[in-house]
């Protein structure tokens, strides 16, 4: 069933935007699931197409695949023209460049960033135009030696065909800021083939300590549809293979220092970035250039070690399992490339996506943070042989501590890396350098439209907004001095309730104290000459001097009244009148305005 029959189907056939919130998004999920799936296998398509001409035909390299793509632990790397890397990444630099800075300047960057960002600040709105702008020049971007990852541009169309989707169901921006949430989730899901971890990236990846609920659910089918459709056309086996190794409680403490270097160099990677970021925005050249400067800086820095060009993911499947004979460095020994390898690739990532390069930084996360937890391992093993024998769990629980801290998502990358590695028995260790690495990177992100909290985006402003009705109190009004007594008769009640237009009256006893509430509709049909007392609704709801407005106007909807009776230690002090409240609304917004 293709993308545009599900939609005409919606689009004809039925009212989305009038069904339940599980039902609609029960469907919308489908259909973001289907955009996640084609997108994710369309830039994998082309991904490969652009590596070939550049990496395989242009340089004559070889390049290593993960194990769930095809990938094998005997590879051998094979140079080729090496000299020409840093030709190809200024080459696809260039081209990157000339079309998105000439179509959609919004594709620049690491494309999940923007997505973020649209979420927040613009209602979910994101161009049709930036849609393939972002794919192509992506696939260009890496497929050239870039060191970017795939999932921002997945993100990014995956989102913005969300986005698209919404507009032509007619959704509120409500929903279509949960679409494009979703979009994230599901593309990213999907090209990493972690269906489950995907789902909570969309809710978690918007905000450094707070979680969206709503985008759970649809992301969940989305995800799941991305990840069938990929999947059935190249393979379900996690991207990194099966791990097999067990779990040891003595390498806890390992771990948890893992974490502590993670959360440092977490704090690094948007410092570098961002900075890097900053000096091509104050270059003055044409930006349609910039990214093959950037491009060129990167393709240099691959000369020194290639393992940085592209995504990188072969190159973490041959480390989690020592292959080292397989690393490359024309001046470099394996265990020196080992180490420096991490901070290679943020100036690397810096310099290909940083100057406005197009494509994804979780990858190149991963990456950092598979090298690190080489390098933690390594030392383990050479002092502790015995409880270290291999460095496999330190690669992967490395991967899911460095961007836990880098991306501010914790709960996401850690399910994702283990749906990755199929790494389940690792999770204890993982858990406690993930959150040692999350609290020491403190609020350093590489997603800088992430904000705190909800409370604290734009698309959530009213939820959190105080009522100005609930800052007044009710000690800030007038108050009216009407009531009658127990053993007033019954006319005398009937006849105040006309004078002032009410339905009910308050009854207080010879002291003053409050009693309840006398209704018109019991005494119409009484001797008039009877007493109150015995038509008294006790118990009746009151407030007090600092109840504030709103809770006054809840009592009185309780009650069925315009007033409500004003109490302090069960004396009756007056009653506070419904245009009592407007008058002292209006006071105290004027006030506002005039501050």
């Amino acid at each position: 069933m293709s993308q545009s029959f599900i939609i005409n189907i919606l689009l004809y056939d039925m009212n989305l935007s009038s069904l339940p919130y599980f039902e609609k998004w029960f469907i919308l999920g489908i259909v973001l699931g289907v955009v996640a799936g084609l997108a994710a296998t369309t830039f994998y398509l082309l991904l490969h197409v652009f590596e070939d001409i550049f990496l395989f035909h242009l340089i004559g390299m070889s390049y290593p695949r993960p194990l769930g793509e095809g990938g094998t632990l005997n590879f051998v790397f094979h140079p080729g023209n090496y000299l020409l890397i840093p030709i190809s990444t200024a080459i696809g630099g260039l081209i990157s460049g000339l079309i998105v800075y000439t179509f959609a300047p919004e594709a620049e960057g690491h494309g999940t960033d923007a997505a973020i960002k649209a979420y927040h600040y613009f209602q979910g709105k994101v161009k049709w135009v930036v849609i393939p702008v972002k794919i192509i020049a992506s696939a260009i971007t890496i497929g050239s030696g870039g060191s970017a990852g795939r999932e921002g541009p997945t993100a990014q169309f995956s989102a913005g065909v969300g986005s698209v989707i919404a507009d032509l169901l007619h959704l509120s921006p409500e929903d279509r800021r949960r679409a494009v949430a979703v979009g994230i989730g599901a593309g990213i899901g999907t090209i990493f083939k972690t269906p489950i971890g995907g789902a909570i990236l969309a809710a978690e990846i918007l905000y450094r300590r707070d979680l969206e609920p709503e985008v759970i659910y649809p992301a969940l089918i989305a995800s799941a549809i991305g990840y069938t459709i990929f999947g059935s056309i190249f393979g379900f086996t996690p991207v990194f293979g099966y791990y097999t190794g067990t779990f040891d409680p003595l390498r806890l403490p390992m771990y948890a220092v893992l974490g502590l270097v993670s959360g440092l160099v977490a704090i690094l990677y948007p410092k570098t970035f961002y900075g890097i970021n900053s000096l091509f925005k104050k270059l003055r050249i044409t930006d349609h250039v910039k990214p093959a400067i950037g491009g060129l800086v990167t393709g240099v820095i691959a000369l020194l070690a290639p393992e940085i060009l592209g995504t990188g993911y072969g190159w973490i499947n041959l480390v989690e399992y020592e292959k080292f004979f397989a690393l490359y460095s024309p001046v470099l020994p394996a265990i020196i490339l080992i180490v420096i390898l991490p901070f290679l690739k943020i100036i690397a990532t810096s310099f290909s996506v940083g100057s406005g390069g197009s494509g994804g930084v979780f990858a190149p996360g991963l990456f950092i943070g598979a090298y690190i937890g080489a390098s933690i391992g390594l030392m383990f093993h050479y002092l502790f042989p015995s409880v270290v024998p291999d460095i496999a769990p330190f690669v992967i629980i490395g991967m899911m501590s460095f961007f836990a801290g880098a991306g501010k998502v914790p709960l996401s990358v850690l399910i994702m890396v283990t749906e990755m590695t199929s790494s389940l028995q690792l999770l204890p260790g993982a858990m406690v350098a993930v959150a040692i690495s999350y609290l020491v990177s403190g609020n350093s992100t590489i997603y800088i439209s992430q904000l705190p909290t909800r409370r604290d985006s734009p698309a959530h402003k009213a939820e959190y907004e105080t009522p100005l009705m609930a800052t007044i109190r009710v000690e800030n009004c007038e108050l009216k001095d009407i009531k009658v007594h127990a053993d007033d008769k019954v006319d005398k009640a009937i006849r105040i309730m006309i004078e002032n237009s009410f339905m009910s009256l308050p009854v207080v006893n010879y002291d003053n104290t409050f009693l309840g509430v006398v209704y018109l509709r019991d005494l119409e049909k009484v001797d008039p000459e009877s007493q109150l007392g015995k038509y008294i609704t006790r118990g009746s709801p009151s407030v007090s001097l600092t109840s504030t407005l709103e809770h006054a106007l809840e009592v009185m909807a309780t009650n069925k009244t315009r007033w409500v009776a004003v109490v302090d230690k069960g004396k009756f002090l007056g009653i506070l009148t419904y245009d009592g409240i407007i008058e002292a609304y209006k006071r105290e917004l004027s006030t506002v305005k005039n501050s």
